[in-house]
C-alpha cells in the first residue's frame, strides 16, 4: 500500500523559509513523518507553490505517515481547517490503463551522463582522469534539451507525450516552467565543500499510457535523479483538469 499526502506550509514561518532555501532540510522533515527510523522505504516529495500565501508539499510514502511535526514547525498549528491530508494511492494506480490519457506534472532535474563534458568541474575532471571513468552527470540547461529529455524519459517509462500542431510543426504537448538553478549547502552554511547545484524544471503536459506496468513504476519510484531533493515525483490528473493529483 502507498499513501499520497499534501501538507500545507506557512510561508511566513522562519522554518518554512529555511526549507525553501535548502531542500536538504525539507527532505529531513519529510523523512521524520515515517515512524520506522531510519527510513528504509521509498519516499518521493515535491514542493508546490500554487498560491502566494500558501505552499504545500506532496509526499508519496509506502507506509501511513504522520505530519503533526511538520505542521508544528512550518504550518498553522491550532488552525481550524485541516493542515494535511493523507489518501491511499491505489485508486490512482488502478486508473493506469493502456491508451488512457492524463494531464501530468513532473518537477525534474534533467541530466545526461557523459565522459566529455564541455566545462567539467574540478571534481568531475578528477573522476574522468581515472583509468576507467564512468562518466559524470551534466545538467540539460537549454529548453529544447529539457523538452527532449522529458519526452524520451517518459517514453522509456511506458508513456508517450502526444504532439500538438504549432505553426505547421508537430511539438510535444508539454510546457516547461519555473526553470531555475538551485544552489545550496547541505548543512545550510558555506564550507569548503562545494555546494549542491541542480537545474530545476517543472513540466506540465499530456501523456498517454502505453505500458501500465512501467507507468506504475514511474509513479511509485520517480523519474530522473535528485529525488532526495524534491525531484522526480510524477503526478497525474484528468486531461481537462489544470491541477495534478
Amino acid at each position: 500500500m502507498s499513501y499520497l499526502s499534501r501538507i500545507h506550509l506557512n510561508p511566513m514561518r522562519a522554518r518554512t523559509q529555511q526549507m525553501l532555501r535548502n531542500p536538504h532540510i525539507l527532505h529531513a522533515a519529510v523523512l521524520y513523518g515515517i515512524s520506522r527510523q531510519p527510513v528504509q522505504e521509498r519516499v518521493l516529495w515535491r514542493l508546490e507553490t500554487p498560491q502566494q500565501h500558501r505552499l504545500s508539499v506532496l509526499v508519496l510514502t509506502e507506509s501511513a505517515p504522520s505530519w503533526e511535526h511538520l505542521v508544528e514547525q512550518a504550518g498553522w498549528p491550532g488552525a481550524q481547517e485541516p493542515q494535511f491530508m493523507v489518501r491511499p494511492y491505489e485508486p490512482v494506480l488502478n486508473q493506469l490503463q493502456r491508451g488512457r490519457m492524463f494531464a501530468f506534472r513532473l518537477k525534474a532535474n534533467p541530466t545526461i551522463a557523459t565522459k566529455k563534458p564541455k566545462a567539467p568541474s574540478k571534481e568531475q575532471a578528477q573522476r574522468l582522469a581515472g583509468d576507467r571513468p564512468r562518466g559524470v552527470r551534466v545538467a540539460h540547461r537549454s529548453l529544447p534539451d529539457q523538452i527532449t529529455w522529458v519526452t524520451e524519459r517518459l517514453q522509456r517509462l511506458g508513456c508517450t507525450i502526444p504532439t500538438d500542431r504549432v505553426d505547421g510543426d508537430d511539438v510535444p504537448a508539454v510546457r516547461a516552467s519555473d526553470r531555475h538553478r538551485l544552489r545550496f549547502h547541505k548543512d545550510g552554511r558555506r564550507t569548503d565543500v562545494p555546494p549542491v547545484v541542480l537545474e530545476s524544471v517543472v513540466f506540465d503536459g499530456l501523456l498517454r499510457i502505453d505500458d501500465p506496468d512501467e507507468a506504475r513504476k514511474a509513479l511509485l519510484y520517480g523519474v530522473g535523479p535528485s529525488k532526495a531533493y524534491g525531484f522526480g515525483m510524477l503526478t497525474l490528473a484528468p486531461p481537462r483538469s489544470a491541477q495534478t493529483v
